[in-house]
Protein backbone atom coordinates (compact mmCIF):
# COMPACT_ATOMS: atom_id res chain seq x y z
CA UNK A 1 0.00 0.00 0.00
CA UNK A 2 1.18 3.22 -1.20
CA UNK A 3 0.66 6.51 1.12
CA UNK A 4 0.37 10.09 0.40
CA UNK A 5 0.24 12.61 3.18
CA UNK A 6 -0.02 16.16 2.66
CA UNK A 7 0.30 19.05 4.77
CA UNK A 8 0.08 22.77 3.99
CA UNK A 9 1.29 25.38 6.22
CA UNK A 10 0.11 28.68 4.83
CA UNK A 11 1.68 30.86 7.92
CA UNK A 12 5.34 29.35 5.99
CA UNK A 13 3.64 29.12 2.08
CA UNK A 14 4.88 26.03 1.89
CA UNK A 15 3.47 22.56 0.82
CA UNK A 16 4.78 19.25 2.01
CA UNK A 17 3.55 16.29 -0.07
CA UNK A 18 4.97 12.72 2.14
CA UNK A 19 5.17 9.75 -0.02
CA UNK A 20 5.33 6.31 2.55
CA UNK A 21 6.05 3.03 1.13
CA UNK A 22 5.25 0.06 3.58
CA UNK A 23 5.42 2.60 6.36
CA UNK A 24 8.58 3.60 5.30
CA UNK A 25 9.33 7.51 3.73
CA UNK A 26 10.36 7.26 0.30
CA UNK A 27 9.52 10.52 -1.09
CA UNK A 28 9.80 14.08 0.01
CA UNK A 29 8.55 17.20 -1.54
CA UNK A 30 8.26 21.03 -0.30
CA UNK A 31 7.03 23.94 -2.50
CA UNK A 32 5.53 27.12 -2.18
CA UNK A 33 1.87 27.37 -1.98
CA UNK A 34 2.05 30.53 -4.11
CA UNK A 35 3.53 28.71 -6.99
CA UNK A 36 2.47 26.01 -8.18
CA UNK A 37 4.59 23.79 -10.40
CA UNK A 38 3.73 23.82 -14.06
CA UNK A 39 5.34 20.62 -16.00
CA UNK A 40 2.34 18.72 -17.79
CA UNK A 41 0.08 21.82 -18.50
CA UNK A 42 -0.65 22.62 -22.42
CA UNK A 43 -0.87 25.81 -23.38
CA UNK A 44 -2.19 27.71 -26.46
CA UNK A 45 0.87 29.94 -26.90
CA UNK A 46 1.97 32.59 -29.61
CA UNK A 47 5.24 32.50 -31.36
CA UNK A 48 7.47 35.97 -30.26
CA UNK A 49 10.65 35.16 -31.64
CA UNK A 50 12.53 32.90 -33.16
CA UNK A 51 16.54 32.56 -32.84
CA UNK A 52 17.82 31.01 -35.56
CA UNK A 53 21.44 30.44 -34.16
CA UNK A 54 19.90 28.89 -31.14
CA UNK A 55 17.65 26.73 -33.21
CA UNK A 56 14.72 27.65 -30.69
CA UNK A 57 11.90 29.87 -30.34
CA UNK A 58 10.61 31.71 -27.35
CA UNK A 59 6.34 31.28 -27.10
CA UNK A 60 4.17 33.84 -24.91
CA UNK A 61 2.10 31.10 -23.05
CA UNK A 62 0.39 33.16 -20.91
CA UNK A 63 2.93 32.99 -18.10
CA UNK A 64 5.17 35.61 -16.22
CA UNK A 65 8.04 34.87 -18.69
CA UNK A 66 8.01 33.39 -22.11
CA UNK A 67 8.70 29.74 -22.59
CA UNK A 68 11.62 28.09 -25.16
CA UNK A 69 11.01 25.70 -27.51
CA UNK A 70 13.69 23.87 -29.64
CA UNK A 71 13.59 22.40 -32.81
CA UNK A 72 14.04 19.36 -31.32
CA UNK A 73 10.97 19.11 -29.64
CA UNK A 74 8.84 20.54 -32.52
CA UNK A 75 10.18 18.01 -35.14
CA UNK A 76 7.96 13.96 -34.98
CA UNK A 77 9.66 11.92 -32.56
CA UNK A 78 12.50 9.43 -34.83
CA UNK A 79 12.51 6.93 -32.25
CA UNK A 80 10.47 5.23 -29.69
CA UNK A 81 13.42 4.68 -27.59
CA UNK A 82 15.96 7.66 -27.79
CA UNK A 83 13.25 10.11 -29.41
CA UNK A 84 14.83 12.82 -30.79
CA UNK A 85 18.05 12.54 -28.65
CA UNK A 86 19.69 12.05 -31.65
CA UNK A 87 18.61 13.91 -34.48
CA UNK A 88 20.98 16.05 -36.16
CA UNK A 89 19.60 19.46 -36.00
CA UNK A 90 21.78 21.01 -38.76
CA UNK A 91 19.32 19.19 -41.84
CA UNK A 92 16.95 21.57 -40.25
CA UNK A 93 15.76 25.26 -40.08
CA UNK A 94 13.69 26.57 -37.31
CA UNK A 95 12.84 29.29 -39.07
CA UNK A 96 11.04 27.43 -41.62
CA UNK A 97 9.16 25.37 -38.89
CA UNK A 98 7.82 28.62 -36.83
CA UNK A 99 7.71 31.90 -37.18
CA UNK A 100 6.44 35.11 -35.08
CA UNK A 101 3.01 35.24 -34.62
CA UNK A 102 2.04 31.58 -34.91
CA UNK A 103 0.07 29.45 -33.00
CA UNK A 104 1.54 26.64 -31.39
CA UNK A 105 -0.04 24.02 -28.83
CA UNK A 106 2.87 23.37 -25.96
CA UNK A 107 3.03 20.83 -23.32
CA UNK A 108 5.39 22.16 -20.42
CA UNK A 109 8.34 19.92 -20.14
CA UNK A 110 10.75 21.56 -17.72
CA UNK A 111 9.61 24.77 -15.25
CA UNK A 112 10.83 27.88 -15.50
CA UNK A 113 13.20 29.37 -12.54
CA UNK A 114 14.08 32.59 -11.40
CA UNK A 115 16.68 32.75 -14.32
CA UNK A 116 14.75 31.29 -17.31
CA UNK A 117 11.42 30.47 -18.63
CA UNK A 118 9.58 27.55 -19.00
CA UNK A 119 11.16 24.48 -21.49
CA UNK A 120 8.06 23.37 -23.35
CA UNK A 121 7.50 20.84 -25.95
CA UNK A 122 5.04 19.78 -29.09
CA UNK A 123 5.27 16.28 -28.11
CA UNK A 124 2.57 16.55 -26.10
CA UNK A 125 1.93 13.55 -23.46
CA UNK A 126 -1.12 12.50 -21.17
CA UNK A 127 -0.60 10.33 -18.09
CA UNK A 128 -2.95 8.09 -17.04
CA UNK A 129 -3.48 5.36 -14.75
CA UNK A 130 -2.39 2.54 -16.64
CA UNK A 131 -1.14 4.27 -19.89
CA UNK A 132 0.43 7.38 -21.09
CA UNK A 133 -1.34 8.78 -24.22
CA UNK A 134 0.58 10.01 -26.95
CA UNK A 135 -1.65 11.63 -29.75
CA UNK A 136 1.79 12.78 -32.15
CA UNK A 137 3.24 10.05 -31.81
CA UNK A 138 2.48 6.05 -33.12
CA UNK A 139 4.81 4.48 -31.28
CA UNK A 140 3.57 2.04 -28.77
CA UNK A 141 5.90 1.00 -25.75
CA UNK A 142 6.05 -0.82 -22.37
CA UNK A 143 7.72 -0.13 -19.95
CA UNK A 144 10.89 -1.71 -19.28
CA UNK A 145 10.26 -2.47 -15.63
CA UNK A 146 7.39 -4.88 -16.74
CA UNK A 147 9.77 -7.79 -17.25
CA UNK A 148 7.77 -10.67 -17.82
CA UNK A 149 7.66 -11.32 -21.77
CA UNK A 150 4.19 -12.91 -22.16
CA UNK A 151 2.81 -9.97 -20.02
CA UNK A 152 4.38 -7.37 -22.20
CA UNK A 153 2.74 -8.80 -25.37
CA UNK A 154 -0.84 -9.17 -23.64
CA UNK A 155 -0.73 -5.20 -23.08
CA UNK A 156 0.32 -4.41 -25.85
CA UNK A 157 -2.32 -6.12 -27.68
CA UNK A 158 -4.78 -4.85 -25.76
CA UNK A 159 -3.68 -1.00 -26.13
CA UNK A 160 -3.51 -1.84 -29.89
CA UNK A 161 -6.86 -3.02 -29.76
CA UNK A 162 -8.51 -0.19 -28.29
CA UNK A 163 -6.39 2.82 -28.67
CA UNK A 164 -7.11 5.23 -31.87
CA UNK A 165 -4.99 4.06 -34.65
CA UNK A 166 -3.66 7.84 -35.10
CA UNK A 167 -2.36 7.59 -31.50
CA UNK A 168 0.53 6.18 -28.98
CA UNK A 169 0.97 4.85 -26.13
CA UNK A 170 3.63 4.20 -23.07
CA UNK A 171 2.30 1.29 -21.23
CA UNK A 172 3.26 1.99 -17.45
CA UNK A 173 4.12 -0.25 -14.81
CA UNK A 174 0.93 -0.02 -13.00
CA UNK A 175 -0.45 -1.88 -15.98
CA UNK A 176 0.93 -4.86 -15.15
CA UNK A 177 -1.67 -7.93 -14.67
CA UNK A 178 -4.58 -5.55 -14.65
CA UNK A 179 -7.89 -6.69 -16.59
CA UNK A 180 -8.42 -5.45 -20.14
CA UNK A 181 -10.92 -3.16 -19.08
CA UNK A 182 -9.52 -0.95 -16.90
CA UNK A 183 -6.85 -0.28 -19.47
CA UNK A 184 -9.32 -0.08 -22.24
CA UNK A 185 -11.35 2.77 -19.83
CA UNK A 186 -8.06 4.76 -19.31
CA UNK A 187 -7.66 5.29 -23.10
CA UNK A 188 -10.99 6.49 -23.65
CA UNK A 189 -10.75 8.64 -20.65
CA UNK A 190 -7.48 9.99 -22.13
CA UNK A 191 -8.69 10.27 -25.46
CA UNK A 192 -11.61 12.29 -24.05
CA UNK A 193 -9.48 14.82 -22.87
CA UNK A 194 -7.24 15.16 -25.77
CA UNK A 195 -10.51 15.93 -28.29
CA UNK A 196 -11.48 18.37 -25.50
CA UNK A 197 -8.07 20.21 -25.70
CA UNK A 198 -8.26 20.15 -29.54
CA UNK A 199 -11.36 22.28 -29.55
CA UNK A 200 -9.60 24.45 -27.01
CA UNK A 201 -7.20 25.24 -29.12
CA UNK A 202 -9.21 27.20 -31.64
CA UNK A 203 -9.74 29.74 -29.47
CA UNK A 204 -7.54 32.72 -29.31
CA UNK A 205 -4.26 32.33 -27.13
CA UNK A 206 -1.87 32.70 -24.99
CA UNK A 207 -3.82 30.76 -22.32
CA UNK A 208 -3.59 27.76 -20.46
CA UNK A 209 -5.75 24.81 -21.68
CA UNK A 210 -5.25 21.84 -19.63
CA UNK A 211 -4.41 22.05 -15.98
CA UNK A 212 -1.90 18.93 -15.18
CA UNK A 213 -2.66 19.49 -11.53
CA UNK A 214 0.84 19.94 -9.95
CA UNK A 215 3.03 17.72 -7.59
CA UNK A 216 -0.17 16.57 -5.57
CA UNK A 217 -2.01 15.52 -8.97
CA UNK A 218 0.64 13.92 -10.59
CA UNK A 219 1.26 12.10 -7.03
CA UNK A 220 -2.52 11.02 -6.94
CA UNK A 221 -2.71 9.93 -10.49
CA UNK A 222 0.83 7.55 -10.17
CA UNK A 223 -0.18 6.30 -6.96
CA UNK A 224 -3.86 5.63 -7.63
CA UNK A 225 -3.71 2.33 -9.51
CA UNK A 226 -1.29 0.98 -6.86
CA UNK A 227 -3.74 1.21 -3.91
CA UNK A 228 -3.63 4.49 -2.35
CA UNK A 229 -4.22 6.19 1.00
CA UNK A 230 -4.64 10.17 1.16
CA UNK A 231 -4.64 11.88 4.25
CA UNK A 232 -4.16 16.26 4.87
CA UNK A 233 -3.82 17.80 8.06
CA UNK A 234 -6.65 19.79 7.77
CA UNK A 235 -10.19 20.05 6.58
CA UNK A 236 -9.47 22.81 4.55
CA UNK A 237 -6.13 20.81 2.84
CA UNK A 238 -9.29 18.13 2.10
CA UNK A 239 -11.66 20.25 0.26
CA UNK A 240 -8.34 22.34 -1.82
CA UNK A 241 -7.60 18.77 -3.35
CA UNK A 242 -11.30 17.34 -3.44
CA UNK A 243 -12.24 21.06 -4.79
CA UNK A 244 -8.94 21.49 -7.45
CA UNK A 245 -7.17 18.27 -8.18
CA UNK A 246 -9.22 15.27 -7.56
CA UNK A 247 -12.91 14.82 -6.54
CA UNK A 248 -13.23 11.05 -6.40
CA UNK A 249 -10.23 10.50 -4.03
CA UNK A 250 -10.62 9.72 -0.33
CA UNK A 251 -8.90 12.13 2.11
CA UNK A 252 -8.46 11.38 5.71
CA UNK A 253 -8.08 14.44 7.72
CA UNK A 254 -5.02 13.30 10.77
CA UNK A 255 -2.61 15.52 12.55
CA UNK A 256 0.90 15.26 9.86
CA UNK A 257 4.29 14.15 11.93
CA UNK A 258 6.74 16.60 11.31
CA UNK A 259 9.56 15.62 8.92
CA UNK A 260 12.97 17.06 10.11
CA UNK A 261 15.42 18.41 7.09
CA UNK A 262 17.56 15.94 5.53
CA UNK A 263 20.96 15.89 6.99
CA UNK A 264 24.29 15.50 4.88
CA UNK A 265 25.64 12.74 7.59
CA UNK A 266 22.96 9.58 7.54
CA UNK A 267 23.82 6.91 9.76
CA UNK A 268 23.66 3.07 9.10
CA UNK A 269 22.04 1.19 11.54
CA UNK A 270 25.62 -0.91 11.47
CA UNK A 271 26.87 1.92 12.89
CA UNK A 272 28.52 2.97 9.43
CA UNK A 273 27.49 6.56 7.55
CA UNK A 274 27.15 7.95 4.20
CA UNK A 275 27.53 11.75 3.70
CA UNK A 276 25.65 13.34 0.26
CA UNK A 277 27.33 16.31 -1.41
CA UNK A 278 25.57 18.15 -4.24
CA UNK A 279 27.69 19.33 -6.48
CA UNK A 280 27.32 21.87 -9.67
CA UNK A 281 27.79 19.03 -12.13
CA UNK A 282 27.22 15.63 -9.95
CA UNK A 283 26.17 14.24 -6.50
CA UNK A 284 29.17 12.50 -4.06
CA UNK A 285 28.02 10.31 -2.28
CA UNK A 286 30.64 8.61 0.58
CA UNK A 287 30.59 5.71 2.48
CA UNK A 288 32.67 5.36 6.03
CA UNK A 289 32.53 2.39 8.18
CA UNK A 290 31.76 4.76 11.45
CA UNK A 291 31.44 3.41 14.47
CA UNK A 292 31.17 -0.24 13.22
CA UNK A 293 34.18 -2.90 13.45
CA UNK A 294 32.33 -6.22 12.95
CA UNK A 295 33.01 -9.49 14.73
CA UNK A 296 34.56 -11.10 11.59
CA UNK A 297 37.49 -10.52 8.99
CA UNK A 298 38.01 -7.24 7.87
CA UNK A 299 36.64 -7.96 4.15
CA UNK A 300 33.74 -8.91 5.73
CA UNK A 301 33.14 -6.25 7.70
CA UNK A 302 33.23 -3.81 4.59
CA UNK A 303 31.50 -5.73 2.66
CA UNK A 304 28.68 -6.12 5.44
CA UNK A 305 28.75 -1.65 5.39
CA UNK A 306 28.41 -1.33 1.92
CA UNK A 307 25.51 -3.30 0.75
CA UNK A 308 23.73 -1.55 4.24
CA UNK A 309 24.94 1.49 2.25
CA UNK A 310 23.82 0.65 -0.66
CA UNK A 311 19.93 -0.04 0.48
CA UNK A 312 20.18 3.28 2.05
CA UNK A 313 21.94 5.43 -0.90
CA UNK A 314 18.80 3.92 -3.12
CA UNK A 315 16.59 5.42 -0.08
CA UNK A 316 18.12 8.55 -0.33
CA UNK A 317 18.54 9.01 -4.05
CA UNK A 318 14.34 8.83 -4.45
CA UNK A 319 13.90 10.35 -0.87
CA UNK A 320 15.99 13.80 -2.45
CA UNK A 321 14.73 13.01 -5.47
CA UNK A 322 18.33 13.78 -6.59
CA UNK A 323 18.58 13.65 -10.67
CA UNK A 324 22.18 13.46 -12.98
CA UNK A 325 25.27 11.97 -12.49
CA UNK A 326 26.02 10.08 -9.16
CA UNK A 327 29.52 8.93 -7.69
CA UNK A 328 29.42 6.52 -5.05
CA UNK A 329 32.70 6.15 -3.01
CA UNK A 330 32.39 2.86 -1.10
CA UNK A 331 35.05 1.76 0.96
CA UNK A 332 37.75 -0.21 -0.81
CA UNK A 333 36.83 -3.55 -1.91
CA UNK A 334 39.88 -5.87 -2.62
CA UNK A 335 37.53 -8.65 -4.17
CA UNK A 336 36.19 -8.32 -7.48
CA UNK A 337 33.04 -10.80 -6.56
CA UNK A 338 32.25 -7.78 -3.32
CA UNK A 339 32.20 -5.68 -5.86
CA UNK A 340 29.53 -7.43 -8.08
CA UNK A 341 27.72 -7.96 -5.02
CA UNK A 342 27.28 -4.40 -4.23
CA UNK A 343 26.11 -3.26 -8.08
CA UNK A 344 23.64 -6.21 -7.87
CA UNK A 345 22.39 -5.03 -4.87
CA UNK A 346 22.19 -1.40 -6.00
CA UNK A 347 20.38 -2.93 -9.15
CA UNK A 348 17.86 -4.57 -7.18
CA UNK A 349 17.26 -1.46 -4.89
CA UNK A 350 16.28 0.57 -7.66
CA UNK A 351 13.73 -1.27 -9.21
CA UNK A 352 11.14 0.60 -6.39
CA UNK A 353 12.79 3.47 -7.98
CA UNK A 354 9.48 5.17 -10.07
CA UNK A 355 12.19 7.38 -11.82
CA UNK A 356 14.66 6.06 -14.59
CA UNK A 357 17.95 4.94 -13.17
CA UNK A 358 21.06 3.56 -14.60
CA UNK A 359 23.98 1.53 -12.44
CA UNK A 360 27.05 2.10 -15.02
CA UNK A 361 30.64 0.30 -13.23
CA UNK A 362 32.89 0.68 -10.66
CA UNK A 363 35.82 2.89 -12.16
CA UNK A 364 39.47 2.15 -11.72
CA UNK A 365 39.17 4.06 -8.15
CA UNK A 366 36.91 1.79 -7.41
CA UNK A 367 33.81 4.71 -7.83
CA UNK A 368 30.49 3.27 -8.64
CA UNK A 369 29.18 5.37 -11.33
CA UNK A 370 25.07 6.28 -11.63
CA UNK A 371 22.33 8.31 -13.35
CA UNK A 372 19.14 9.11 -12.27
CA UNK A 373 16.01 11.20 -13.98
CA UNK A 374 14.67 14.01 -11.82
CA UNK A 375 10.70 12.96 -10.71
CA UNK A 376 10.55 17.22 -11.01
CA UNK A 377 11.28 19.02 -13.82
CA UNK A 378 14.43 20.99 -13.21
Amino acid sequence: MSQIRIEIKKEESKIKTLVYQDNILTELYVEDVNKKRLEGNIYLGIVKDVVKGMQSAFIDIGEEKNALIHVKDILPKESNVTGNANLDTEKYEIQKLVKPGDKILVQIKRDCDEQKGSRVTKDIKLTGKYIVLMPYTQFITTSSKIENEEERKRLTKIVKTHIPKEYGAIIRTSSNNVEEEKIKNDIEELSNIWKEILNKSNQNGPKKIYDNNGLIGKLITDFKPLGLEVYADSEETKNYILNNIDKNQEIKVKEIKEVADMPRKVWLKCGGFITIDKCEALTAIDVNSGKFTGKTELEDTVLKVNLEATKEIARQIRLRDIGGIIIIDYIDMEKEKDRKAVKEEMQKQIKSDRSKVQVLEFTKLGLLEMTRKHILGR
